[in-house]
This record gives structure tokens, C-alpha cells and sequence, in this order.
């Protein structure tokens, strides 16, 4: 598959921009143009994000589009900018960061961002280059559209675009741009640049922008009354909060994210920043997905404990504006109670269980230590125990553990709590809680070989699955099979 030529008769890309993050002032950004790359074209599109945005029908056929967001030239009333930001990587406080190779195009009437990513040095690039390479174009593309269709909170995709134009990683690669969206792109580290260089005045301006775009109600009596009325103790409150749901979303389904540094969290509790990221193919509680994280600080399992470490970051960066380091304390605890009870209502999901849950919630913990034991594969597994439940055969589940007896008595547990259940509700239910497709590591290579040599049809097939996951999409089978031998060779790391 090719995308058509741009045409001139297209219609133009005349957006309704907006001052949103824009208007906060120098103190957050430096305004700079993308740097152009040579002879650009689509590699792909999402038409649902398109949609979002209000883009007119065939705008993907646009040369003034084509080059836009490849940072070519800007679009009219678009400022273009990159924001500065600071944060702790791998839980060392490392200074100054900021959009090294991301820039803002602006906010439209309707609320989202607009940002290129991979558009070239900035202020904040450091010793980078500021530029994307395919494969992981590709990877932020597919992954950022999948998580919208498993109904997880995150940044969206609007659109690829890929160049000739060369980039050095461990080898010579091709470069490009994606096209990512979202309400806001403001992270953790935001507040904690202005609070580590003594910015009181900044910080407080970025907490109330936050506070009246996006979490209005923490200016209410009944969400500041338990913070002293407070609003940014409250905000602190809300954003844990939120961070303790996504984290139960992530663990639910199987999700590493690689690289939890305070300043890939986001503000509103979206799933930000796709570098190595990896879908559990064996259920290995302490997987590492991402190569260059030596000591496993973002294994699978201890990324709900990093959530919270990040948002202790957060509240010291709010500490000026809270005040008193009780409140701000307290403002966090909540997490302790909303991570555990989410993921359970998760599991419970997917066990599609909503009678017993007290008798339900020791079902679930023996069962992933049974995954664990077994190393077995973490969708299929699910998908399977859906199927079984809707088709009252159980041998395709026992089929994946080495240790019979014991699944046997598991089951044994879990169809006593079923009984008490309406099957087919149930069974409707766990088959819209365990997807049948998910983003595993081969599949995304897969698709990145095939674009390497122009063929796109691949990633577009890919693309729409995982808009669809827990579709069945009969004759696609393969792309929700066991990986192949050689997936477990695939390296993912911060530089992919």
C-alpha cells in the first residue's frame, strides 16, 4: 500500500488556533520553527483522530498538510514552540530537559494540542539531533492508537510522515515525524523546573493554568474543604488520583511503559512518551522491556510503586504553593486505596465477575502467581478464559499450563463465583475487557520491516486491528498468535 500523490485541488489545512499554553508567556518556552526534511510523504493516517480535529474530508491528499506536519513550512496562525521542563530520569534528579526534539504547532478552538515530534533541534535537544527515526515513528504511531482502542488514557497519533533525509542511531536510518495529540502535553516536570529554580511565580501561574483548563472543580469548596481550601493541594489530590486509575489500566492489560521519568508523566494522567514500551507476551512480573534500564527500575510490576514515587516528586515540586508538607502528604494517600481497588475492578472485568467481589479478589492473586509459574502468554490466556466461559469448554485454558492440577483447581474456585453470574453477560463482558489484539513487539517490527521498503499495507492493517482489539476480525488469526521464536531477540531501548 501507497498513499496517493498530494494533489493541488486538496482542501487547504486552515485551522482554528487558539492561545492555551501559548499564553503562559517566554518563561515556559522558546518559540522556533521546525527544521525542515527533504521530500517527505505519508507512511500513515488516522482517520478517527482527523475526525477529532475537525480535519476536512481528503486532507490527507493536501501538499500544504504533507508539509506542515512534517515541519516544512507552518500552517497559518499556527506559533510554533517548545516548551522547557525538568525531571528526575531513572530517580536521578536530572536537571534541565525540556521538548528536544518536539515542537508545539499550537491548540486548536477545540482543546487539543498539536505537536511534532521528531521536527528538529530545540533549545532543550542538549547533544540530540532532535529527530525521530522510522521504527520508532512507527512504534509511538501504532502503540499511541492501540491504547485508545483498549480504552486507556493517552496522547493520540495523527499521522506519520517519513523522509529520505538520514539519521544516526547504532546505524544510518531514515527520519520522520509523528503527529501526536493530546488535551495537554504539560508533565511532572514542568512544575519541577520552575520549583528547583526557585520560580514561585511561574509555578504558581502553571498550577492555576492547570487548575482552570483542566481540573476546574478542585476550585470547589467540597475539593479544597479537606485541603484547608487549598486548590493546588487539591490538584495534587486529583492528579494521584487519576495516575492511580491509568496505572491499574497499565497493569490490567499487560502494558510496560519502559521509562516512568517524572518528565514522561503526565498532568492529566495520559499515557505519554512511547520510546520502549512493550505488551507482556509470557506473564513475567519483573520484565524489563526497556535494554537500557540496567536495574530494572521500570519492571512490569514496579511501575504502580514509580507512580507514586513520581507523584512524591510532583507534591515536593507544589510544596511552595501547598505550603504545609501534611497537607501535601495527604493529598497523595488516596493512591494507596485507588491503585489496588481500580486494578481489582480490572480484574474483576475480566474475569467477568460482579457478584462476590470479597470472594473474588483471592481469585485473583493465585492465578497470576499460576501465570507467573507457567510463564503463560498474557492475552491469549485471557482471550482463551473469555471464550470458555462463552462456549463452556475449558481445555484450550488447561492447554496453556505445564502444572494441570493446579489450573484445575483454580477453575475449580472460579466456576463456583461464575455460577453465581448470568453466563452470557459475563462472556459479553470479559470479550470487551480482554482483547483479543494488542501491540506485541513482532508485530510492530514486522510492520516497520515492511515500511523500511515503501510497503506500508502492513501497517495499516496492524492500525486497524488495534483500533478494533477486541473485535474478532476473522482471517487475521495470526496477528493474535503465540510471538514467533525470534520476538524475544528484539531490543527495545530509550534510543529506539
Amino acid at each position: 500500500m501507497r498513499f496517493s500523490t498530494p494533489s493541488p485541488s486538496a482542501p487547504s489545512l486552515s485551522l482554528p488556533w487558539q492561545k492555551g499554553f501559548a499564553a503562559l508567556g517566554s518563561d515556559f518556552y522558546t518559540e522556533l520553527r521546525p527544521t525542515p526534511l527533504p521530500s517527505p510523504h505519508w507512511v500513515g493516517t488516522s482517520h478517527s483522530v482527523a475526525q477529532l480535529l475537525g480535519l476536512p474530508e481528503g486532507w490527507h491528499h493536501s501538499e500544504e498538510a504533507l508539509q506542515a506536519l512534517t515541519g516544512n513550512q507552518v500552517l497559518a496562525g499556527s506559533t510554533p514552540l517548545a516548551s522547557v521542563y525538568s525531571g528526575h530520569q531513572f530517580g536521578v534528579w536530572a536537571g534541565q530537559l525540556g521538548d528536544g526534539r518536539a515542537i508545539l504547532l499550537g491548540e486548536l478552538a477545540g482543546g487539543h494540542e498539536i505537536q511534532l515530534k521528531g521536527a528538529g533541534r530545540t533549545p532543550y535537544s542538549r547533544m540530540g539531533d532532535g529527530r525521530a527515526v522510522l521504527r520508532s515513528s512507527i512504534r509511538e504511531f501504532l502503540c499511541s492508537e492501540a491504547m485508545h482502542g483498549l480504552g486507556i488514557p493517552t496522547s493520540r497519533a495523527l499521522c506519520i510522515t517519513g523522509s529520505p533525509g538520514l539519521v544516526r542511531r547504532e546505524e544510518l536510518e531514515t527520519a520522520a515525524v509523528v503527529t501526536r495529540v493530546a488535551p495537554s502535553f504539560v508533565r511532572f516536570g514542568h512544575f519541577e523546573h520552575f520549583a528547583a529554580n526557585d520560580q514561585e511565580e511561574q509555578l504558581r501561574t502553571l498550577a492555576n493554568y492547570v487548575i482552570d483548563r483542566y481540573y476546574p472543580e478542585c476550585r470547589s469548596p467540597e475539593a479544597t474543604s479537606p485541603w484547608g481550601g487549598n486548590p493546588y493541594a487539591a490538584l495534587l489530590h486529583s492528579v494521584s488520583e487519576r495516575t492511580a486509575q491509568l496505572m491499574a489500566q497499565w497493569q490490567a492489560v499487560g502494558f510496560c511503559h519502559g521509562v516512568m521519568n517524572t518528565d514522561n508523566m503526565s498532568i492529566l494522567g495520559l499515557t505519554l512518551d512511547y520510546g520502549p514500551f512493550q505488551f507482556l507476551d509470557a506473564f513475567v512480573p519483573g520484565h524489563i522491556c526497556n535494554h537500557s534500564d540496567h536495574h530494572g527500575r521500570y519492571a512490569y510490576n514496579r511501575q504502580p510503586n514509580i507512580a507514586y514515587w513520581n507523584l512524591f516528586c510532583l507534591a515536593q515540586a507544589l510544596l511552595p504553593l501547598i505550603e504545609d508538607q501534611d497537607t501535601a502528604l495527604a493529598a497523595l494517600e488516596s493512591y494507596k486505596t485507588v491503585f489496588p481497588d481500580a486494578f481489582m475492578a480490572q480484574m474483576h472485568k475480566k474475569l467477568g465477575l460482579t457478584q462476590a467481589q470479597d470472594s473474588s479478589e483471592a481469585l485473583v492473586e493465585p492465578l497470576l502467581q499460576l501465570l507467573a509459574q507457567n510463564a503463560v502468554d498474557y492475552t491469549i490466556f485471557w482471550r482463551r478464559l473469555s471464550h470458555a466461559v462463552a462456549e463452556g469448554q475449558f481445555e484450550p485454558v488447561r492447554d496453556l499450563f505445564a502444572d494441570r492440577a493446579a489450573i484445575d483447581a483454580w477453575l475449580l474456585s472460579y466456576s463456583e463465583l461464575l455460577a453465581l453470574e448470568d453466563k452470557a453477560l459475563a462472556a459479553d463482558l470479559m470479550l470487551n475487557s480482554n482483547p483479543k489484539f494488542v501491540l506485541r513487539n513482532h508485530l510492530g517490527e514486522q510492520a516497520i520491516r515492511a515500511a523500511k521498503g515503501g510497503d506500508f499495507s502492513e501497517l495499516a492493517t496492524l492500525q486497524r486491528l488495534l483500533e478494533r482489539p477486541f473485535d474478532e476480525h476473522p482471517g487475521h488469526e495470526a496477528y493474535a498468535d503465540f510471538p514467533p521464536d525470534w520476538a524475544s531477540s528484539i531490543s527495545i531501548s530509550c534510543s529506539s
